[in-house]
């Protein structure tokens, strides 16, 4: 049998359900494939998805570090820089885009935990 990756679902490490809600379902346009904790007052696993992007959110210790960086490859970035400062920053986010020293175009994004979000066309 032929070796074949399907893809990678980052996990990024969040401390606060509200404002992960409020700049990945409300600022990045994200919806939500399912939530789960193992009990009512536990963490939250959170997956969410947007035009292929698939990104799980994890409250739990250790699921990852906080502050990481997950590099995007897509297409239509100017049409997503355009709908991000269209929209009411979340702190002091407004977006560049930029030329990407490979080609293309990349725009970055920083939630409230530090994780970054670096989106490039090529």
């Amino acid at each position: 049998m032929t070796i074949r990756f399907l893809g990678a679902i980052p996990i990024l490490r969040i401390f606060d359900e509200a404002q992960a809600r409020r700049f990945y379902l409300e600022y990045l346009g994200c919806e939500i494939v399912f939530e789960h904790r193992f009990e009512a007052e536990l963490p939250l696993y959170m997956r969410v998805q947007r035009a292929g992007l698939v990104l799980d959110l994890s409250e739990h210790h250790g699921d990852s570090t906080p502050g990481s960086t997950t590099f995007v490859q897509m297409e239509g970035i100017e049409a997503f820089h355009t709908e991000l400062r269209s929209k009411d920053a979340i702190g002091n986010i407004r977006p560049g885009l930029d030329d990407a020293p490979w080609g293309g175009k990349m725009l970055e994004v920083q939630d409230p935990f530090g994780n970054r979000l670096r989106f490039s066309s090529t």
